[in-house]
Protein backbone atom coordinates (compact mmCIF):
# COMPACT_ATOMS: atom_id res chain seq x y z
CA UNK A 1 0.00 0.00 0.00
CA UNK A 2 3.32 2.17 0.71
CA UNK A 3 4.11 1.91 -2.84
CA UNK A 4 0.80 3.40 -4.60
CA UNK A 5 -1.39 6.22 -4.74
CA UNK A 6 -4.64 5.13 -2.66
CA UNK A 7 -7.87 4.91 -5.06
CA UNK A 8 -11.44 5.95 -4.86
CA UNK A 9 -14.43 6.32 -6.70
CA UNK A 10 -16.86 9.38 -6.65
CA UNK A 11 -20.35 8.67 -7.00
CA UNK A 12 -23.20 11.61 -7.07
CA UNK A 13 -20.10 13.84 -7.73
CA UNK A 14 -21.72 17.11 -8.61
CA UNK A 15 -19.20 19.52 -9.50
CA UNK A 16 -16.57 17.57 -7.32
CA UNK A 17 -16.10 18.86 -3.44
CA UNK A 18 -15.83 15.71 -2.31
CA UNK A 19 -13.10 14.30 -4.79
CA UNK A 20 -11.13 17.72 -4.91
CA UNK A 21 -10.14 17.55 -1.37
CA UNK A 22 -9.81 13.38 -1.84
CA UNK A 23 -7.00 14.40 -4.76
CA UNK A 24 -5.67 17.44 -2.87
CA UNK A 25 -4.97 14.53 0.27
CA UNK A 26 -3.09 12.47 -2.38
CA UNK A 27 -5.88 9.75 -3.32
CA UNK A 28 -5.93 8.96 -7.41
CA UNK A 29 -9.95 9.27 -8.39
CA UNK A 30 -10.70 5.80 -10.85
CA UNK A 31 -14.31 7.25 -11.99
CA UNK A 32 -16.37 9.77 -10.91
CA UNK A 33 -20.31 8.89 -11.52
CA UNK A 34 -22.69 12.24 -12.45
CA UNK A 35 -25.97 12.67 -14.15
CA UNK A 36 -26.09 16.59 -14.46
CA UNK A 37 -24.33 17.57 -17.77
CA UNK A 38 -22.56 20.99 -16.55
CA UNK A 39 -21.49 19.31 -13.42
CA UNK A 40 -20.12 16.40 -15.43
CA UNK A 41 -18.15 19.08 -17.47
CA UNK A 42 -16.87 20.88 -14.73
CA UNK A 43 -15.27 17.39 -13.34
CA UNK A 44 -13.50 16.95 -16.49
CA UNK A 45 -12.16 20.80 -17.07
CA UNK A 46 -10.98 19.74 -13.16
CA UNK A 47 -9.56 16.67 -14.02
CA UNK A 48 -7.71 18.11 -16.92
CA UNK A 49 -6.31 21.15 -14.65
CA UNK A 50 -4.76 18.29 -12.48
CA UNK A 51 -3.58 16.70 -15.51
CA UNK A 52 -1.77 19.85 -16.97
CA UNK A 53 -0.24 20.97 -13.91
CA UNK A 54 1.20 17.62 -12.97
CA UNK A 55 2.92 18.14 -16.73
CA UNK A 56 3.61 21.63 -15.92
CA UNK A 57 1.30 23.01 -19.02
CA UNK A 58 -0.93 25.35 -16.93
CA UNK A 59 -0.63 27.51 -19.42
CA UNK A 60 -2.98 25.41 -21.73
CA UNK A 61 -5.68 25.77 -18.59
CA UNK A 62 -5.40 29.45 -18.06
CA UNK A 63 -5.49 29.88 -22.22
CA UNK A 64 -9.00 28.41 -21.78
CA UNK A 65 -9.91 29.98 -18.87
CA UNK A 66 -9.72 33.01 -20.86
CA UNK A 67 -11.63 31.58 -23.77
CA UNK A 68 -8.43 31.80 -26.46
CA UNK A 69 -8.77 27.90 -27.23
CA UNK A 70 -12.14 25.91 -27.58
CA UNK A 71 -12.81 23.58 -24.74
CA UNK A 72 -12.39 21.06 -27.66
CA UNK A 73 -9.00 22.50 -27.99
CA UNK A 74 -8.40 22.05 -24.16
CA UNK A 75 -9.54 18.66 -23.77
CA UNK A 76 -7.36 17.83 -26.62
CA UNK A 77 -4.67 18.39 -24.95
CA UNK A 78 -5.03 15.66 -22.36
CA UNK A 79 -4.99 12.41 -22.34
CA UNK A 80 -8.44 10.52 -23.63
CA UNK A 81 -8.93 8.59 -20.42
CA UNK A 82 -8.58 11.80 -18.23
CA UNK A 83 -11.90 12.69 -20.17
CA UNK A 84 -13.46 9.38 -20.00
CA UNK A 85 -13.23 8.65 -16.16
CA UNK A 86 -16.31 11.02 -15.87
CA UNK A 87 -18.98 9.41 -16.61
CA UNK A 88 -21.97 11.28 -17.35
CA UNK A 89 -24.95 8.97 -16.83
CA UNK A 90 -27.94 8.85 -14.20
CA UNK A 91 -27.81 5.77 -12.41
CA UNK A 92 -30.46 3.26 -12.06
CA UNK A 93 -30.81 -0.40 -12.49
CA UNK A 94 -30.66 -0.03 -15.89
CA UNK A 95 -27.46 1.45 -15.85
CA UNK A 96 -25.80 -0.08 -13.60
CA UNK A 97 -24.01 -2.64 -15.92
CA UNK A 98 -22.86 0.12 -18.09
CA UNK A 99 -21.64 2.42 -15.98
CA UNK A 100 -19.70 -1.34 -14.14
CA UNK A 101 -18.69 -1.56 -17.90
CA UNK A 102 -16.39 1.63 -18.06
CA UNK A 103 -14.75 1.44 -14.66
CA UNK A 104 -14.01 -1.72 -15.34
CA UNK A 105 -12.61 -0.81 -18.44
CA UNK A 106 -10.78 1.97 -16.85
CA UNK A 107 -9.34 0.16 -14.24
CA UNK A 108 -7.81 -2.20 -16.83
CA UNK A 109 -6.40 0.43 -18.71
CA UNK A 110 -4.99 2.23 -15.75
CA UNK A 111 -3.61 -1.05 -14.42
CA UNK A 112 -6.08 -0.51 -11.03
CA UNK A 113 -6.17 -3.79 -9.04
CA UNK A 114 -8.87 -2.68 -6.57
CA UNK A 115 -10.51 0.38 -5.50
CA UNK A 116 -9.25 1.41 -1.96
CA UNK A 117 -12.50 4.22 -0.81
CA UNK A 118 -15.79 5.05 -2.44
CA UNK A 119 -16.86 8.58 -2.09
CA UNK A 120 -20.24 10.42 -2.25
CA UNK A 121 -23.80 10.66 -1.22
CA UNK A 122 -27.32 10.65 -3.64
CA UNK A 123 -28.89 14.53 -4.17
CA UNK A 124 -29.83 15.35 -0.68
CA UNK A 125 -33.07 17.10 -1.70
CA UNK A 126 -35.69 13.81 -0.79
CA UNK A 127 -33.96 14.40 2.77
CA UNK A 128 -33.81 17.45 3.74
CA UNK A 129 -36.26 19.47 6.01
CA UNK A 130 -36.96 22.22 3.54
CA UNK A 131 -37.84 19.84 0.71
CA UNK A 132 -39.83 17.72 2.79
CA UNK A 133 -42.10 21.18 4.09
CA UNK A 134 -42.24 22.63 0.70
CA UNK A 135 -43.43 18.41 -0.61
CA UNK A 136 -47.12 19.23 -0.35
CA UNK A 137 -46.44 21.45 -3.44
CA UNK A 138 -44.92 19.26 -5.27
CA UNK A 139 -45.91 16.94 -8.14
CA UNK A 140 -44.79 13.87 -6.78
CA UNK A 141 -44.67 13.95 -2.90
CA UNK A 142 -41.40 13.87 -0.92
CA UNK A 143 -42.61 10.75 0.40
CA UNK A 144 -42.76 9.11 -2.94
CA UNK A 145 -39.10 10.38 -4.75
CA UNK A 146 -37.06 7.80 -6.09
CA UNK A 147 -34.41 9.68 -5.02
CA UNK A 148 -34.84 8.24 -1.62
CA UNK A 149 -33.85 4.88 -3.05
CA UNK A 150 -30.74 5.92 -4.57
CA UNK A 151 -28.42 4.67 -1.40
CA UNK A 152 -29.02 0.83 -2.58
CA UNK A 153 -27.04 1.71 -5.60
CA UNK A 154 -24.54 3.02 -3.36
CA UNK A 155 -24.32 -0.04 -1.49
CA UNK A 156 -24.50 -1.96 -4.81
CA UNK A 157 -20.43 -0.01 -5.81
CA UNK A 158 -19.88 -1.35 -2.12
CA UNK A 159 -20.75 -5.00 -2.86
CA UNK A 160 -18.72 -4.90 -6.52
CA UNK A 161 -15.61 -3.06 -5.62
CA UNK A 162 -15.34 -3.88 -2.23
CA UNK A 163 -13.34 -0.87 -0.90
CA UNK A 164 -11.64 -0.69 2.35
CA UNK A 165 -13.23 2.25 3.63
CA UNK A 166 -16.07 4.49 2.35
CA UNK A 167 -17.66 7.91 3.18
CA UNK A 168 -21.47 8.69 2.40
CA UNK A 169 -22.49 12.04 3.09
CA UNK A 170 -25.74 14.10 3.04
CA UNK A 171 -27.99 16.43 5.19
CA UNK A 172 -28.89 15.58 8.63
CA UNK A 173 -32.12 15.34 7.53
CA UNK A 174 -31.67 11.65 5.94
CA UNK A 175 -31.95 10.44 9.95
CA UNK A 176 -35.49 11.71 10.04
CA UNK A 177 -36.17 10.93 6.32
CA UNK A 178 -39.64 8.72 6.17
CA UNK A 179 -40.00 8.69 9.81
CA UNK A 180 -35.95 7.55 10.14
CA UNK A 181 -36.89 4.22 8.26
CA UNK A 182 -34.54 5.43 5.34
CA UNK A 183 -31.54 5.42 7.29
CA UNK A 184 -31.99 2.37 9.15
CA UNK A 185 -32.52 0.52 6.13
CA UNK A 186 -29.20 2.50 4.62
CA UNK A 187 -27.35 1.44 7.86
CA UNK A 188 -28.87 -2.14 7.50
CA UNK A 189 -28.16 -3.37 3.68
CA UNK A 190 -24.65 -2.00 4.28
CA UNK A 191 -24.07 -4.43 6.96
CA UNK A 192 -25.66 -7.49 5.70
CA UNK A 193 -22.67 -6.92 2.96
CA UNK A 194 -20.07 -7.16 5.07
CA UNK A 195 -19.30 -3.59 6.39
CA UNK A 196 -19.26 -1.30 9.85
CA UNK A 197 -19.98 1.99 10.21
CA UNK A 198 -20.18 5.14 12.70
CA UNK A 199 -21.60 8.50 11.67
CA UNK A 200 -21.42 12.25 13.09
CA UNK A 201 -23.45 15.58 12.23
CA UNK A 202 -20.25 17.35 11.29
CA UNK A 203 -20.03 20.98 10.67
CA UNK A 204 -17.55 22.57 7.92
CA UNK A 205 -16.56 25.19 10.29
CA UNK A 206 -15.05 22.59 12.39
CA UNK A 207 -12.82 21.78 9.18
CA UNK A 208 -11.63 25.59 8.96
CA UNK A 209 -14.20 26.50 6.57
CA UNK A 210 -15.46 29.90 7.15
CA UNK A 211 -18.98 28.74 6.86
CA UNK A 212 -21.60 27.11 8.96
CA UNK A 213 -22.93 23.81 6.90
CA UNK A 214 -24.07 20.97 9.10
CA UNK A 215 -23.60 17.46 7.15
CA UNK A 216 -24.23 13.89 8.30
CA UNK A 217 -20.94 11.80 7.45
CA UNK A 218 -21.25 8.18 7.50
CA UNK A 219 -18.06 6.19 7.45
CA UNK A 220 -17.64 2.30 6.93
CA UNK A 221 -15.31 -0.24 6.77
CA UNK A 222 -14.80 -3.87 5.47
CA UNK A 223 -15.18 -5.82 8.87
CA UNK A 224 -11.94 -7.43 8.65
CA UNK A 225 -9.70 -4.77 9.34
CA UNK A 226 -11.32 -3.72 12.34
CA UNK A 227 -11.65 0.03 12.10
CA UNK A 228 -12.91 2.72 13.91
CA UNK A 229 -14.79 6.08 13.10
CA UNK A 230 -11.99 8.57 12.44
CA UNK A 231 -11.16 11.44 15.38
CA UNK A 232 -11.62 14.60 13.33
CA UNK A 233 -9.61 17.35 14.96
CA UNK A 234 -11.53 20.82 15.04
CA UNK A 235 -9.84 23.66 13.84
CA UNK A 236 -11.57 26.72 14.05
CA UNK A 237 -10.28 30.21 12.67
CA UNK A 238 -9.80 33.73 14.02
CA UNK A 239 -9.91 34.56 10.68
CA UNK A 240 -13.37 36.42 9.57
CA UNK A 241 -15.89 36.01 6.40
CA UNK A 242 -15.10 39.11 4.54
CA UNK A 243 -11.13 38.38 4.24
CA UNK A 244 -12.42 35.96 1.45
CA UNK A 245 -14.21 38.60 -0.59
CA UNK A 246 -11.65 41.73 0.34
CA UNK A 247 -9.17 41.42 -2.73
CA UNK A 248 -11.79 40.33 -5.38
CA UNK A 249 -12.86 43.28 -7.69
CA UNK A 250 -15.65 45.33 -6.62
CA UNK A 251 -18.88 45.27 -8.41
CA UNK A 252 -21.90 47.20 -9.05
CA UNK A 253 -25.30 44.81 -9.72
CA UNK A 254 -25.30 43.20 -13.10
CA UNK A 255 -21.25 44.03 -13.65
CA UNK A 256 -18.45 41.58 -14.39
CA UNK A 257 -14.72 41.46 -14.01
CA UNK A 258 -12.89 40.64 -17.05
CA UNK A 259 -9.66 40.80 -14.96
CA UNK A 260 -7.75 37.97 -16.16
CA UNK A 261 -4.54 39.52 -15.39
CA UNK A 262 -2.56 38.38 -12.49
CA UNK A 263 -2.66 40.96 -9.24
CA UNK A 264 -1.12 42.18 -6.21
CA UNK A 265 -0.75 39.09 -3.49
CA UNK A 266 -0.33 41.95 -1.13
CA UNK A 267 -3.93 42.39 -1.25
CA UNK A 268 -4.78 38.76 -0.04
CA UNK A 269 -5.79 38.49 3.26
CA UNK A 270 -3.59 35.46 5.22
CA UNK A 271 -6.44 32.77 5.22
CA UNK A 272 -6.26 33.29 1.37
CA UNK A 273 -2.93 32.42 0.99
CA UNK A 274 -2.87 29.96 3.65
CA UNK A 275 -5.36 27.46 2.10
CA UNK A 276 -4.30 28.13 -1.69
CA UNK A 277 -7.94 29.74 -2.52
CA UNK A 278 -5.52 32.09 -4.87
CA UNK A 279 -2.12 31.67 -6.23
CA UNK A 280 -0.58 34.04 -7.49
CA UNK A 281 -1.00 32.82 -11.59
CA UNK A 282 -4.62 32.24 -11.17
CA UNK A 283 -7.31 33.32 -13.61
CA UNK A 284 -10.16 35.12 -12.43
CA UNK A 285 -13.80 33.76 -13.26
CA UNK A 286 -16.91 33.32 -12.62
CA UNK A 287 -17.38 36.55 -10.81
CA UNK A 288 -20.26 38.35 -12.21
CA UNK A 289 -22.84 40.31 -10.41
CA UNK A 290 -26.43 39.85 -11.03
CA UNK A 291 -28.79 42.48 -11.93
CA UNK A 292 -30.72 43.92 -9.72
CA UNK A 293 -33.72 46.09 -9.55
CA UNK A 294 -34.25 49.22 -8.22
CA UNK A 295 -36.07 48.12 -5.21
CA UNK A 296 -33.97 45.38 -4.93
CA UNK A 297 -31.20 47.06 -4.00
CA UNK A 298 -33.25 49.67 -1.75
CA UNK A 299 -33.99 46.43 0.50
CA UNK A 300 -30.36 45.01 0.19
CA UNK A 301 -29.05 48.50 1.61
CA UNK A 302 -31.61 48.53 4.37
CA UNK A 303 -30.26 44.86 5.57
CA UNK A 304 -26.46 45.85 5.29
CA UNK A 305 -27.24 48.49 7.45
CA UNK A 306 -29.14 46.85 10.02
CA UNK A 307 -26.77 43.86 10.18
CA UNK A 308 -23.71 45.96 10.52
CA UNK A 309 -24.80 49.17 12.76
CA UNK A 310 -27.55 47.46 14.70
CA UNK A 311 -26.05 44.66 16.44
CA UNK A 312 -26.58 41.96 14.02
CA UNK A 313 -29.86 42.43 13.63
CA UNK A 314 -31.59 40.92 10.75
CA UNK A 315 -33.87 42.47 8.24
CA UNK A 316 -37.81 41.70 8.91
CA UNK A 317 -39.69 41.56 5.24
CA UNK A 318 -43.17 42.49 7.43
CA UNK A 319 -40.99 45.59 8.73
CA UNK A 320 -40.56 46.95 5.20
CA UNK A 321 -42.06 50.09 3.64
CA UNK A 322 -45.16 49.19 2.12
CA UNK A 323 -43.54 50.38 -1.24
CA UNK A 324 -40.48 47.96 -0.97
CA UNK A 325 -43.38 44.73 -0.47
CA UNK A 326 -43.77 42.48 -3.40
CA UNK A 327 -44.85 39.46 -2.26
CA UNK A 328 -48.29 38.78 -1.08
CA UNK A 329 -47.00 35.57 1.58
CA UNK A 330 -45.67 37.99 4.67
CA UNK A 331 -46.22 35.02 6.93
CA UNK A 332 -43.32 32.60 6.24
CA UNK A 333 -40.06 33.43 5.28
CA UNK A 334 -39.97 36.51 6.51
CA UNK A 335 -36.32 36.75 6.29
CA UNK A 336 -35.82 36.03 2.73
CA UNK A 337 -33.46 38.50 2.68
CA UNK A 338 -30.41 37.89 4.38
CA UNK A 339 -26.93 39.26 4.90
CA UNK A 340 -23.55 37.11 4.52
CA UNK A 341 -22.13 37.52 7.97
CA UNK A 342 -18.58 39.33 6.81
CA UNK A 343 -17.39 40.30 10.17
CA UNK A 344 -17.66 36.91 11.76
CA UNK A 345 -15.74 33.80 11.67
CA UNK A 346 -18.41 31.86 9.89
CA UNK A 347 -21.62 32.77 7.70
CA UNK A 348 -24.63 30.98 7.16
CA UNK A 349 -24.98 28.16 4.96
CA UNK A 350 -24.42 28.19 0.96
CA UNK A 351 -27.23 26.38 -1.05
CA UNK A 352 -28.01 25.68 -4.71
CA UNK A 353 -30.89 28.31 -4.27
CA UNK A 354 -28.56 30.83 -4.88
CA UNK A 355 -29.70 29.77 -8.59
CA UNK A 356 -33.08 30.74 -7.64
CA UNK A 357 -32.05 34.50 -6.27
CA UNK A 358 -29.13 36.02 -4.46
CA UNK A 359 -31.42 37.68 -1.58
CA UNK A 360 -30.40 34.92 1.43
CA UNK A 361 -26.76 35.94 0.32
CA UNK A 362 -26.45 39.60 0.27
CA UNK A 363 -22.74 40.85 -0.28
CA UNK A 364 -22.07 42.76 3.05
CA UNK A 365 -20.41 45.52 0.87
CA UNK A 366 -23.19 48.21 0.93
CA UNK A 367 -21.25 50.34 -1.65
CA UNK A 368 -21.53 47.19 -3.89
CA UNK A 369 -25.53 46.93 -2.63
CA UNK A 370 -25.82 43.19 -4.40
CA UNK A 371 -26.02 39.86 -3.91
CA UNK A 372 -22.82 37.49 -3.93
CA UNK A 373 -21.22 36.14 -6.96
CA UNK A 374 -20.38 32.81 -8.30
CA UNK A 375 -16.61 33.01 -7.23
CA UNK A 376 -17.49 34.45 -3.85
CA UNK A 377 -19.85 31.39 -2.86
CA UNK A 378 -17.31 29.14 -4.20
CA UNK A 379 -14.38 31.14 -2.09
CA UNK A 380 -17.01 30.43 0.84
CA UNK A 381 -17.07 26.78 0.03
CA UNK A 382 -13.05 27.14 0.21
CA UNK A 383 -12.76 26.03 -3.49
CA UNK A 384 -9.69 28.15 -5.03
CA UNK A 385 -9.84 30.44 -7.62
CA UNK A 386 -8.44 27.76 -10.51
CA UNK A 387 -11.14 25.66 -9.50
CA UNK A 388 -13.53 26.29 -12.96
CA UNK A 389 -17.52 25.54 -13.16
CA UNK A 390 -18.87 24.80 -16.00
CA UNK A 391 -22.34 25.95 -17.52
CA UNK A 392 -24.66 28.93 -17.40
CA UNK A 393 -24.63 31.34 -14.05
CA UNK A 394 -28.06 29.42 -12.83
CA UNK A 395 -25.86 25.86 -13.11
CA UNK A 396 -22.78 26.97 -11.50
CA UNK A 397 -24.33 28.48 -8.56
CA UNK A 398 -26.10 25.15 -8.53
CA UNK A 399 -23.10 23.31 -8.13
CA UNK A 400 -21.55 25.03 -6.01
CA UNK A 401 -24.36 25.39 -3.42
CA UNK A 402 -24.38 21.45 -3.76
CA UNK A 403 -20.92 20.59 -3.21
CA UNK A 404 -19.07 19.26 -0.15
CA UNK A 405 -16.78 22.31 0.75
CA UNK A 406 -12.98 20.54 -0.20
CA UNK A 407 -11.33 21.88 2.72
CA UNK A 408 -13.51 19.66 4.89
CA UNK A 409 -12.94 17.25 2.25
CA UNK A 410 -9.31 17.48 2.60
CA UNK A 411 -9.79 16.96 6.54
CA UNK A 412 -11.55 13.63 6.32
CA UNK A 413 -9.31 12.36 3.54
CA UNK A 414 -6.06 13.30 5.85
CA UNK A 415 -8.00 10.76 8.37
CA UNK A 416 -9.18 7.92 5.95
CA UNK A 417 -5.53 7.82 4.44
CA UNK A 418 -4.19 7.82 8.38
CA UNK A 419 -5.99 4.73 8.63
CA UNK A 420 -5.51 3.08 5.73
CA UNK A 421 -1.56 3.54 6.07
CA UNK A 422 -1.51 1.44 9.07
CA UNK A 423 -2.97 -1.40 7.28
Amino acid sequence: MKTRKLTYIDLFAGAGGLSEGFYQCGFLPVAHVEMNKHASETLETRGAYHYLKEKNQLDIYYDYEKGIISREAFLRSVPKIEVDSVINREMSESSMKEIYDRIDSIMSQRGIDNVDVIIGGPPCQAYSLVGRAQSSHMIIPMEQDPRNELYKLYVQFLRKYKPKMFVFENVSGIKTARGGQAFKNLQMYIKRIGYELDYRELNASDFGVLQSRKRIIIVGWRKELELTYPEFQIIKKIDIVQDLLFDLPALLPGKVSNNYSTYDMRSIKPYVRKEHIREKEDVLTCHMARPHTHQDIEIYKRAIDLWFNNQHERLKYDDLPESLKTHRNRNSFVDRFKVVEGDMNYCHTILAHLSKDGHYFIHPSIEQHRSITVREAARIQSFPDNFYFEGPRTAQFVQVGNAVPPLMAKGIANCLMESLSKL
